[in-house]
């Protein structure tokens, strides 16, 4: 009887953990047994071969000391898995008789990268006097992110599992981020798009101790039995149940933070330019990804995801709210309500101004400076407030702060206030400009197809002449004399009477079709002119 029970407990508890369509593809035991195979590498040292690296460790542990004395900046050394030796080979072109010899995998900061052919020199010396056969690959923290980037996952699986002879945290860090993807992805593989990590290890602050911020991206396109709420908390229960695994598999303190997005959820996140978002596709770096991620990193490089006017209110509305909150909050959590509140009505304005979403912690200040103090849109004195609220909430993050009095949050908020309400102005401001400019840039490209087409004469006679020569002849549209005016209208009257953006919007898309008309009937001119020519020299060629 308590046997029956028990089973059908552990068939409940089963039951919770699945989800409706993503099951029928964790019964495919294929998959399973590869991603098996994935978690034992992770294991690899601690058995067979585990004989042959105690062997080597002494003789390791004197180059280490050696190495660490010499270059204390080295953030890793580790001995890579044998099994992944010869890919690792082939894909870093390294000559096939090192494939039986010892591969040192050591990783040095960014910083010293214009050092790198002196320190590997050094090292290969080093090694030399050792008379230990021992291949060095020595990579930076960016050759990793590179791996990474290029999709090379393997090889970034290899270097996360080596093992690791010293580590100031980064090799930890991969190592638990790596086996936590492989226990997702023996459950979810088929809906997994791409596993995404960020924080302090991208950054190459990490320590052993570090949290490893990671973002894991689940296709929710076919789940169509369940609320895409309950999907949601369903798969993290389900991954963070995999955290602790991860750790106590890796063995290091690092503690694994996972983010779980619904596909659906992100590309809504994408087209109205989240800044969390976009500082996430910044900054962060795939060790799996099926062709999702890195098209978004593409697109923001390019300056292709761009910000909805939807998204510039929802950004902008967080300023209003802000003084009531910090108002209303404990005093610790007022520097972070307040930067917060600060910054991000600020990077609003920078991508209305056309600018990527800058990290508010380290770039925004340089950009609003640049962008809007530079070219007098707004005061020095609200360029200095925006940097005492960074710099406080820097001392803050570094615990510099203890506390704060109530004079100076009150001071604060009075000077958020007044920051934030010329933010508004300073939006208007932006409005006007890009207006402006839309309505010049238009005027321009369409006179200067007409000049191209009737020669270099004044505004009146141009519109005469495509009045006469274009339009009453029927070889465009007639409807286009009116947007030609229109626009001449917009143009001398956007300084007196302003712009409205609705208006403005109704003539770009009209001047649009009339500068793709205006092309196609200047080709047809050069077309017959070349045709002509052609007929006037074959029959000068005849006489």
């Amino acid at each position: 009887m308590d046997e029956n029970k028990k089973e059908n407990s552990s068939n409940e508890e089963k039951k919770e953990n699945d989800i409706p369509e993503m099951t029928s593809y964790e019964k495919n035991k294929i998959s399973e047994k590869n991603e098996e195979n994935n978690l034992e590498k992770s294991q690899e040292y601690k058995k067979g071969e585990q004989i042959e690296i105690d062997k080597l460790k002494k003789d390791i542990d004197k180059l280490k000391s050696s190495l660490i004395k010499k270059y204390p900046f080295i953030e890793a050394i580790g001995i890579l898995p044998p099994s992944s030796i010869k890919n690792f080979i082939e894909e870093e072109e390294i000559p096939k008789e090192a494939e039986k010899r010892v591969q040192l995998i050591i990783v040095i900061p960014e910083e010293k990268e214009k050092e790198y052919d002196k320190i590997k020199e050094n090292i290969i010396e080093r090694v030399k006097e050792s008379k230990k056969d021992i291949w060095i690959n020595l990579k930076t923290v960016n050759d990793l992110w590179e791996i990474c980037l290029d999709s090379k996952f393997d090889l970034i699986e290899a270097i996360s599992l080596s093992y690791p002879i010293y580590d100031k945290g980064i090799l930890g860090a991969l190592r638990v981020a790596q086996i936590h993807k492989s226990l997702v992805l023996r459950k979810f593989e088929k809906y997994v798009v791409s596993y995404v990590i960020g924080g302090s290890l991208v950054r190459g602050e990490a320590v052993p101790t570090s949290d490893v911020d990671i973002f894991v991206i689940i296709n929710d396109t076919d789940v169509k039995r369940m609320p895409r709420i309950e999907l949601k908390e369903r798969l993290r229960a389900i991954i963070y149940q995999y955290v602790d695994e991860a750790s106590n598999l890796a063995g290091v303190q690092n503690k694994l933070s996972p983010q779980i997005y619904l596909l659906t959820d992100f590309w809504e996140s994408v087209k109205d330019a989240h800044p969390v978002i976009f500082t996430f596709i910044r900054d962060g770096i795939p060790i799996y990804d099926r062709g999702t991620f890195m098209p978004w990193k593409a697109l923001l490089r390019m300056g292709k995801l761009k910000p909805s006017p939807e998204a510039i209110d929802t950004f902008m509305s967080m300023g209003d709210k802000t003084v009531k909150r910090v108002k209303s909050v404990m005093l610790e959590s007022s520097i972070t309500e307040l930067f917060w509140g600060i910054t991000t009505p600020s990077q609003a304005l920078l991508m209305l101004a056309g600018c990527a979403p800058p990290n508010a912690k380290k770039e925004l200040l340089r950009e609003f400076k640049r962008e809007f103090y530079e070219t007098k849109m707004i005061e020095k004195k609200y360029l200095d407030f925006l940097e005492r609220v960074v710099d406080l909430w820097r001392d803050y993050e570094h615990e510099k702060i203890k506390e704060i009095s109530g004079k100076e949050v009150d001071e604060l908020l009075k000077g958020a206030e007044e920051y934030l309400k010329r933010l508004k102005d300073l939006r208007k401001q932006i409005e006007k400009k890009t207006l402006e400019k839309t309505i010049q840039d238009l005027y321009k490209e369409i006179f200067t197809l007409l000049k191209t087409i009737f020669g270099n004469l004044e505004e009146e006679k141009l519109l005469n002449e495509f009045d006469k020569k274009l339009i009453k002849k029927g070889m465009i549209q007639p409807t286009h004399l009116r947007t030609l005016k229109e626009l001449i209208n917009e143009k001398e009257n956007m300084k007196k009477e302003g712009l409205n953006l609705h208006k403005v919007d109704d003539i770009r898309k009209k001047s649009f079709l009339l500068i793709n008309d205006l092309i196609e009937y200047n080709q047809r001119c050069d077309l017959l002119s070349k045709k002509q020519e052609n007929k006037e020299e074959n029959i000068n060629k005849k006489e």
